[in-house]
């Protein structure tokens, strides 16, 4: 496996360990549908969110938050639609990124950001 997909991998597991943490229970990994990929699908105080997370070992090139472009958005929220039609989610949704940066020695900085984009449905 490259080195980015292992990062990748254990940025998710850092943030899903976060998530739940702080009280929220993860519903999915890695939903897909068609092309479209939702890192975390987690549900907390009758919200359902949708993760993004983006793990970078530097910031030499950009804060990871910054690499979740409209296109990925776009696909986030295809993605959503369908999630929440088949769940039949009834409440309200919003769209999370989690970034985390790694430093030496194998520790982090993490940042959630809370409604980092709004869906155009």
């Amino acid at each position: 496996m490259a080195l980015h997909n292992n990062l990748g991998k254990q940025g998710e597991n850092i943030a899903k360990r976060y998530l739940e943490d702080d009280g929220y229970e993860i519903l999915d990994e890695n939903w897909t549908y068609g092309k479209a990929e939702i890192d975390l699908i987690a549900y907390k105080n009758k919200i359902m969110v949708f993760v993004e997370v983006k793990a970078r070992s530097s910031i030499a090139f950009g804060y990871p938050e910054e690499f979740v472009h409209q296109a990925k958005q776009k696909q986030m929220e295809l993605a959503s639609a369908e999630y929440i039609e088949i769940m039949n989610h009834q409440n309200d949704i919003r769209f999370d990124i989690i970034a985390i940066t790694f430093t030496k020695n194998n520790n982090y900085t993490l940042k959630h950001i809370e409604d980092a984009f709004w869906p155009d449905y």
